[in-house]
């Protein structure tokens, strides 16, 4: 089975994932070619390679070519997106799903519906591509589960919408219930809302909800996606792709097998 594992060392955010995607081994033609049947105008993607503290990764811009008139979005306003779209069921369901946890996380903290809350940042031209980017991505590398690192908990302040917020922010932080978390000092956002709602969309779990750990792999390909907030930290995030195993390991030579233990006298 192809696994694909996030190390979110310096946090996670929707261009990283897709950074990381690409560095990878996902085709850009073609992983552009599927994203352009979104079929939303107003946006270009800049791609290339940066250096991050001496470690080489692929950065990915989503930048806008003109004034979002629809910032705010509704969540019935992404579904009219994704279902006008020229994108796969299977591609549609996985965004679809990304964003329904954003909904009810931003709306626990509002104290308001699902249906009733207003994208900002994440209703943003950039935000869904992001989202829809990465599920294409994820799927372009035959990627069957997804597993994540602990993650980064932090502090500092971030300014959105609402005015400014602690960080993680609070929607955020309601995303990565089940996450396991450990301290950093960086006054920075590290995780954002869209990697956070993309981890919680594909990062597997166990009956009670909790983040399960990746299971042993063999590894085929590691890809660095680049972050836009700097610190000593490389700003990366390093994606790891194999396929599961259990012995006896087939190789292309045969099988090999664990050797047997022995007892001494």
């Amino acid at each position: 089975m192809r696994i694909a594992y996030f190390d979110c060392f310096s946090g996670v955010s929707g261009d990283m994932i897709l950074g990381a995607l690409l560095h990878a081994g996902v085709d850009e033609e073609a992983w552009r070619n599927e994203l352009a049947k979104l079929n939303v105008p107003g946006y270009d993607l800049k791609v290339e390679m940066v250096v991050k503290e001496g470690i080489s990764g692929m950065d990915v811009d989503v930048v806008l070519l003109e004034t979002d008139e629809a910032h705010g979005r509704h969540l019935a306003d992404i579904e009219a997106i994704l279902d006008k779209s020229g994108l796969s069921q299977s591609i549609r369901t996985r965004a679809m799903g990304a964003f329904l946890k954003l909904a009810h996380a931003e709306a626990k903290i509002h104290a308001m519906t699902p249906e009733t809350i207003h994208f900002h940042e994440v209703g943003a031209i950039d935000a869904i591509v992001d989202i829809v980017g990465a599920c294409i991505g994820l799927e372009m590398l035959g990627v069957e589960k997804v597993y994540a690192s602990p993650l980064p908990l932090n502090r500092g302040w971030v300014e959105c919408a609402h005015g400014t917020m602690p960080v993680p922010a609070p929607a955020t932080l309601e995303l990565l219930s089940g996450f396991p978390l450990r301290p950093d000092d960086r006054p920075k956002e590290l995780i954002t809302p869209t990697g956070a709602a993309l981890l919680a969309e594909f990062a597997e779990r166990d009956p009670l909800g909790d983040i399960l750990p990746a299971p042993p792999m063999r590894l085929r390909k590691v890809g660095y996606g680049a972050g836009k907030r700097d610190s000593w930290i490389p700003n990366l995030l390093r994606l790891m792709v194999g396929e599961t195993y259990t012995d006896p390991i087939k190789t292309p030579y045969g099988t090999r097998r664990a050797p047997k233990q022995t007892a001494h006298s």
